[in-house]
Protein backbone atom coordinates (compact mmCIF):
# COMPACT_ATOMS: atom_id res chain seq x y z
CA UNK A 1 0.00 0.00 0.00
CA UNK A 2 1.56 3.21 -1.16
CA UNK A 3 0.26 5.71 1.39
CA UNK A 4 2.48 8.46 -0.03
CA UNK A 5 0.61 8.40 -3.34
CA UNK A 6 -1.51 11.58 -3.50
CA UNK A 7 -4.41 9.77 -5.18
CA UNK A 8 -4.47 7.20 -2.37
CA UNK A 9 -4.27 9.91 0.30
CA UNK A 10 -7.17 11.80 -1.28
CA UNK A 11 -9.28 8.64 -1.54
CA UNK A 12 -8.63 7.64 2.09
CA UNK A 13 -9.35 11.14 3.44
CA UNK A 14 -12.58 11.35 1.41
CA UNK A 15 -13.63 7.88 2.58
CA UNK A 16 -13.26 9.05 6.21
CA UNK A 17 -15.20 12.26 5.54
CA UNK A 18 -17.98 10.44 3.71
CA UNK A 19 -18.40 7.87 6.49
CA UNK A 20 -18.45 10.61 9.13
CA UNK A 21 -21.18 12.40 7.21
CA UNK A 22 -23.20 9.22 6.63
CA UNK A 23 -23.20 8.07 10.26
CA UNK A 24 -23.07 11.58 11.74
CA UNK A 25 -20.36 10.53 14.16
CA UNK A 26 -17.74 12.82 15.69
CA UNK A 27 -14.60 11.07 14.45
CA UNK A 28 -13.47 8.60 11.79
CA UNK A 29 -9.91 7.33 11.67
CA UNK A 30 -7.88 4.95 9.53
CA UNK A 31 -4.81 3.23 10.92
CA UNK A 32 -2.40 1.01 9.01
CA UNK A 33 0.40 -1.31 9.94
CA UNK A 34 3.76 0.18 8.98
CA UNK A 35 5.29 -1.38 5.87
CA UNK A 36 8.36 -2.37 7.91
CA UNK A 37 7.83 -3.79 11.37
CA UNK A 38 4.75 -4.47 13.49
CA UNK A 39 3.92 -0.88 14.51
CA UNK A 40 0.57 0.69 13.66
CA UNK A 41 -0.07 4.36 12.97
CA UNK A 42 -3.18 6.49 12.47
CA UNK A 43 -2.79 7.85 8.93
CA UNK A 44 -6.12 9.51 8.06
CA UNK A 45 -8.91 11.13 10.05
CA UNK A 46 -12.06 13.17 9.73
CA UNK A 47 -13.62 15.16 12.56
CA UNK A 48 -10.33 15.20 14.45
CA UNK A 49 -10.08 17.92 17.10
CA UNK A 50 -6.28 18.12 16.80
CA UNK A 51 -3.40 16.51 14.90
CA UNK A 52 -2.25 14.21 17.71
CA UNK A 53 -3.52 11.17 15.80
CA UNK A 54 -0.68 11.67 13.30
CA UNK A 55 1.90 11.08 16.03
CA UNK A 56 0.29 8.01 17.61
CA UNK A 57 2.22 4.81 16.98
CA UNK A 58 1.07 1.58 18.56
CA UNK A 59 2.63 -1.80 18.98
CA UNK A 60 0.84 -4.79 17.50
CA UNK A 61 -1.80 -5.95 20.00
CA UNK A 62 -1.96 -2.63 21.90
CA UNK A 63 -4.71 -0.03 21.84
CA UNK A 64 -7.92 -0.43 19.92
CA UNK A 65 -6.12 -0.53 16.55
CA UNK A 66 -3.53 -3.05 17.74
CA UNK A 67 -6.17 -5.31 19.24
CA UNK A 68 -8.36 -5.21 16.13
CA UNK A 69 -5.32 -5.98 13.96
CA UNK A 70 -4.09 -8.81 16.16
CA UNK A 71 -7.51 -10.49 16.42
CA UNK A 72 -8.81 -9.61 12.97
CA UNK A 73 -12.19 -8.91 14.58
CA UNK A 74 -14.26 -5.77 15.25
CA UNK A 75 -14.07 -4.12 18.65
CA UNK A 76 -16.58 -1.86 20.37
CA UNK A 77 -15.86 0.33 23.37
CA UNK A 78 -18.71 1.98 25.25
CA UNK A 79 -18.39 4.50 28.08
CA UNK A 80 -14.60 4.89 27.78
CA UNK A 81 -12.60 4.70 30.04
CA UNK A 82 -14.92 2.42 32.06
CA UNK A 83 -14.96 -1.34 31.51
CA UNK A 84 -11.89 -1.49 29.29
CA UNK A 85 -9.27 -4.18 29.01
CA UNK A 86 -6.03 -2.70 30.35
CA UNK A 87 -5.35 0.96 31.16
CA UNK A 88 -6.83 4.07 29.55
CA UNK A 89 -3.32 5.11 28.45
CA UNK A 90 -3.28 2.04 26.17
CA UNK A 91 -5.99 3.73 24.04
CA UNK A 92 -4.25 6.93 22.89
CA UNK A 93 -6.63 7.68 19.99
CA UNK A 94 -9.60 7.67 22.38
CA UNK A 95 -7.75 9.93 24.80
CA UNK A 96 -6.42 12.30 22.12
CA UNK A 97 -9.87 12.73 20.55
CA UNK A 98 -11.80 12.54 23.85
CA UNK A 99 -13.92 9.68 22.50
CA UNK A 100 -16.36 7.93 24.82
CA UNK A 101 -17.63 5.45 22.24
CA UNK A 102 -15.66 3.70 19.48
CA UNK A 103 -16.34 0.96 16.97
CA UNK A 104 -13.40 -0.38 14.98
CA UNK A 105 -13.15 -2.91 12.15
CA UNK A 106 -10.15 -4.58 10.54
CA UNK A 107 -9.15 -3.74 6.96
CA UNK A 108 -8.20 -7.12 5.49
CA UNK A 109 -5.83 -7.24 2.53
CA UNK A 110 -5.81 -10.73 1.01
CA UNK A 111 -7.43 -11.98 4.23
CA UNK A 112 -4.71 -10.51 6.46
CA UNK A 113 -5.51 -7.59 8.82
CA UNK A 114 -3.41 -4.61 7.67
CA UNK A 115 -5.50 -1.65 8.78
CA UNK A 116 -8.28 -0.45 11.07
CA UNK A 117 -11.31 1.73 10.38
CA UNK A 118 -12.65 3.42 13.51
CA UNK A 119 -15.75 5.53 14.11
CA UNK A 120 -16.27 7.33 17.39
CA UNK A 121 -18.37 9.72 19.42
CA UNK A 122 -17.37 12.24 22.07
CA UNK A 123 -20.66 11.44 23.83
CA UNK A 124 -22.27 8.23 25.07
CA UNK A 125 -23.94 7.78 21.67
CA UNK A 126 -23.64 4.23 20.30
CA UNK A 127 -24.16 3.19 16.71
CA UNK A 128 -26.98 0.88 15.64
CA UNK A 129 -26.59 -2.46 13.90
CA UNK A 130 -27.60 -0.75 10.63
CA UNK A 131 -24.87 1.85 11.14
CA UNK A 132 -22.37 -0.93 11.87
CA UNK A 133 -23.31 -2.38 8.47
CA UNK A 134 -22.52 1.01 6.90
CA UNK A 135 -19.09 0.96 8.59
CA UNK A 136 -18.56 -2.59 7.28
CA UNK A 137 -19.51 -1.44 3.78
CA UNK A 138 -17.03 1.45 4.02
CA UNK A 139 -14.33 -1.00 5.19
CA UNK A 140 -15.15 -3.32 2.27
CA UNK A 141 -14.98 -0.40 -0.18
CA UNK A 142 -11.54 0.50 1.22
CA UNK A 143 -10.43 -3.12 0.88
CA UNK A 144 -11.55 -3.18 -2.77
CA UNK A 145 -9.72 0.08 -3.45
CA UNK A 146 -6.51 -1.07 -1.75
CA UNK A 147 -6.62 -4.47 -3.42
CA UNK A 148 -7.10 -2.89 -6.86
CA UNK A 149 -4.36 -0.38 -6.10
CA UNK A 150 -1.85 -3.21 -5.57
CA UNK A 151 -2.51 -4.85 -8.98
Amino acid sequence: MDMDNLYNQTYMKQACEQLQETIECDFVGLAFQESKGPNIGWKFASGNSNDKYERITLRYGKGIAGRVLSTGRPMEIKYFPQNILGKALEYPILLAEKLIYAYALPILINGIPKGVLLVGFRSETCISDDEKKLVEKAANDLIKFLTMEKL
